[in-house]
């Protein structure tokens, strides 16, 4: 039997597999996970550019075009930007009705998952 231990969402599980034929698994109840570092700052807005909701990276790629501007009000659904990952572009946008306040990329820009690209206010 060997032992492991995996983390799901943020959850994590002890889980015991056993070798020969027919191999069996048995999981644990979840157990606390362990805090995660924190990432390195990015280059902030402008004082006073920041806007309350933050318009976020959902994957790792490169900034084909930015849709919107500072002082633009948007709807939800609405495209700040296009992000191409794998070789696919994919549409950013607006998260709820609002006034563009910052934008904080560039096209061009390579950008991580979870990086803020825009904010809203």
């Amino acid at each position: 039997m060997k032992t492991y231990t995996i983390t799901v969402n943020g959850n994590v599980y002890d889980v015991t597999v056993e070798g020969g034929e027919g191999s069996a698994v048995q999981s644990a109840a979840p157990k606390a996970a362990a805090p995660k570092a924190a990432p390195a700052p990015k280059p902030a807005a402008p004082a006073g550019a920041q806007g309350s909701v933050k318009v976020a990276a959902p994957m790792p790629g490169k900034i084909l075009a930015v849709k919107a501007s500072t002082g633009q009000a948007v709807k939800r659904g609405d495209v700040l930007l296009i992000l191409e990952a794998m070789k696919m572009e994919n549409e950013v946008v607006a998260p709820q009705d609002g006034t563009v306040a910052s934008i904080n990329v560039a096209e061009g820009a390579m950008v991580e998952s979870g990086d803020v690209l825009a904010t809203l206010n």
